[in-house]
């Protein structure tokens, strides 16, 4: 019998050639922007609910109660972005990369993202709720709190990542390695169902597992 393995992401590698210099302050909800470079852009309390962009890059980028509900994001890298609060539900990202960043609140329920990579990025609460998860890369962040209730998650990996609160409640999950991530609280247990842990990730979730199930551990 071949053996079980976990799948990993498939990520496709970026490249950006030929950007143009882009003017935020053109920016505008429903309009699509294509090869357009952003550097040190303030885009906090702006509208750009389904605004698309292809093939861009955003540099420096200031976001805070930016609406980017119904957005769309296709081939495009974000650098050094800092947004307290961030609304992109039902948004879409595919091979997207965002590196060096510190998001506080970031609402991405029932979102689409395909070919995700999240580096070195500091977020507090993710909300991930039903959203559509296909080959997706967490490397070297702290996640205070991410939420995959009701979320289907495909070939989803961690990498050097701590997660304080996990919540797969209701979650389908296939092929999604939790190896390389610091687990420190879960909620949902019955959603890890699809996911890959290691003997000290057991180990130290035992206590989750046990009250799940209703035992009691006792000396």
């Amino acid at each position: 019998m071949a053996k079980l393995t976990t799948l990993s992401p498939k990520i496709e590698r970026l490249v950006l050639v030929d950007l143009t210099d882009g003017d935020p302050d053109i920016l505008e909800a429903r309009e699509s922007y294509d090869g357009l470079r952003f550097l040190s852009a303030d885009l906090s309390g702006r509208d750009l609910a389904a605004a698309s962009f292809s093939d861009c890059e955003f540099l420096d980028l200031s976001a805070n109660g930016c609406d980017l509900r119904s957005a769309s994001f296709v081939e495009t890298r974000i650098e050094r972005l800092d947004a307290p609060i961030l609304a992109a539900p039902r948004s879409r990202f595919r091979d997207v990369v965002l590196q060096g960043s510190r998001i506080g609140s970031a609402e991405f329920y029932d979102a689409s993202w395909q070919s995700v990579h999240i580096s070195n990025c500091k977020l507090g609460f993710v909300n991930l709720r039903g959203a559509e998860l296909r080959d997706v890369l967490f490397t070297d962040c702290t996640i205070d709190e991410l939420d995959l209730g009701g979320a289907a998650a495909h070939r989803m990996s961690f990498v050097n990542t701590t997660v304080t609160s996990l919540d797969v409640t209701r979650a389908k999950l296939e092929h999604v390695d939790l190896r390389g991530a610091e687990l420190r609280g879960l909620t949902g247990i019955e959603g890890l169902r699809g996911a890959t842990v290691n003997p000290y990730q057991v180990a130290d979730l035992a206590t989750v597992f046990a009250r799940h199930f209703g035992i009691k551990i006792e000396e």
